[in-house]
């Protein structure tokens, strides 16, 4: 479309510059012609008659010839028609002929229309010189055969390039098209992709460069579906063994922790030497730890598998925390301020996990005092109960803020040998989740770390319970 629009302009633009110069050049021959037959049977210096005379002869006074002729000596002028004389002719095209013997010529436009102003000088010759005699030749011709040629070369340039246009435009739309499509198709299967369709798959047409990009796009789409199934069937076999290893070591720890209980009853005894009374002690730690570990890694593994219930029960908030403090011997470690009358919709047992989680952790890992705050907010989502846990401890560094609830990890690489499991944290964030809630860390203005329980006051699922996912 703009070649054929390109062709047109230049082929318009060099057609008209021809005609023009052709045309000029035949009004300017014709008028020297005519100049130079009249000046022969002219007398000088020429009166008021023999300039009218002049101005008579040069004009041909034809029908496709329409001259207007002024002929000028000094300050008599004799002109061919009233409406062209001395004030008509341009001024730079007077100064040019003025005083000079060659002819000159100049284009001017007036009341839209393209006029020829031709000005010949007469002169002798002789003695082998040219002498300008003063008298001077103007004819102004309009240019309207050629206008009228020029517009019909416009209306031909017109009436094809349109179609030409027309055409070009058609098959751009078609050829555009035709790469478009499949473009198109390539950015909407792309998004699939990310939104982890990885069954997307694009239909391959032809042997062209978009044919090969959309069997690369297919063979990476099939490659990232068997990676991905892959990581799906390990993460499994993962959390398969983890459960199947934390139920096998169930038994022989109920076991271990019976023995423990004697042993500790028996490193109490002051028959004992030091020595085999703190083996004893350190024994029964560990074992406990270790049980921790195995629960904490049953209760997670049943995250990972979907297979955490929600049992809800209607409870007093504040009596629920009270009752988790109380069975730890937390109540005179820890500072409360808890609302009556704040009541929710919540699993209790996981609830009892949560604060004892938090609580826990402040305690171990803070300063005093500990404080636990409950709250009941309005939003335009719901009703909310906010449960905050906050210590004075050195609080947690900006780099752990968003790790601090992830598996097995401990913000003091110190406390690899800690009494937790390190799962604890994460066990409680899968807990806010599975009752639709929120959970986040923080550091207090005035020192301390900070962390803040959302939960809605109204399930969301039955009061029956619900399956995790």
């Amino acid at each position: 479309m703009f070649a054929a629009l390109t062709t047109a302009a230049l082929t318009y633009r060099e057609a008209r510059g021809a005609m023009l110069q052709r045309a000029q050049d035949s009004t300017v021959h014709s008028v020297r012609d005519r100049v130079q037959t009249v000046a022969r049977l002219t007398p000088y210096p020429p009166d008021q008659a023999a300039l009218e005379r002049i101005a008579a002869l040069v004009d041909p006074r034809t029908r496709t010839d329409h001259w207007a002729v002024a002929v000028g000596y000094r300050d008599m002028w004799a002109t061919t028609t009233r409406d062209f004389g001395p004030s008509q002719i341009p001024t730079e095209l007077r100064g040019t002929v003025a005083g000079r013997t060659a002819t000159a010529f100049q284009r001017v436009r007036r009341n839209g229309r393209v006029l020829l102003a031709v000005g010949v000088p007469i002169a002798f010759s002789g003695t082998g010189r040219t002498t300008a005699s003063g008298v001077e030749v103007y004819v102004m011709t309009p240019m309207q055969t050629q206008v009228e040629e020029e517009a019909a070369l416009v209306r031909a340039a017109r009436n094809g390039a349109i179609p030409a246009v027309l055409a070009a435009l058609v098959l751009a739309l078609i050829v555009a098209g035709g790469v478009l499509r499949p473009v198109r198709a390539l950015q909407r299967a792309t998004r699939r992709l990310a939104r982890g369709r990885l069954d997307t798959r694009l239909q391959v047409k032809g042997g062209d460069e978009l044919a090969e990009l959309a069997q690369d796009f297919n063979h990476t789409a099939a490659a990232l579906e068997e990676h991905d199934a892959r990581l799906r069937r390990l993460e499994a076999r993962a959390r398969a063994f983890a459960a199947d290893v934390s139920h096998e070591l169930r038994t022989p720890l109920a076991a271990m922790t019976a023995v423990t209980d004697v042993l500790d009853e028996d490193a109490a005894a002051e028959h004992l030497d030091p020595d085999t009374a703190a083996a004893l002690r350190l024994i029964s730690s560990e074992t406990g730890k270790l049980t921790r570990l195995v629960d904490d890694l049953m209760e997670i593994s049943r995250f990972d598998a979907r297979a955490a219930a929600l049992h809800v029960d209607e409870l007093d908030m504040a009596e629920a925390v009270r009752r988790c403090l109380a069975a730890r011997g937390w109540r005179d470690a820890v500072t409360t301020r808890l609302p009556e009358g704040i009541r929710a919709e919540v699993d209790p047992r996981r609830l009892d996990v949560v604060v004892a989680n938090l609580v826990g952790n402040a305690l171990r890992h803070g300063a005093p005092p500990v404080e636990v705050a409950l709250a009941a907010e309005r939003r335009d989502d719901g009703d909310w109960v906010v449960l905050t846990v906050a210590d004075r401890g050195p609080g947690l560094a900006a780099e752990t803020l968003d790790r601090v609830f992830e598996r097995f990890f401990k913000a003091d690489a110190a406390r690899t040998r800690s009494s937790g499991s390190g799962l604890g944290m994460a066990i409680t964030l899968e807990n806010v989740r599975l009752h639709d809630g929120l959970i986040r860390a923080a550091n207090r203005p005035d020192g301390g770390a900070e962390f803040t329980v959302e939960l809605p006051r109204h399930a969301r699922v039955g009061t029956e319970g619900r399956e995790d996912g």
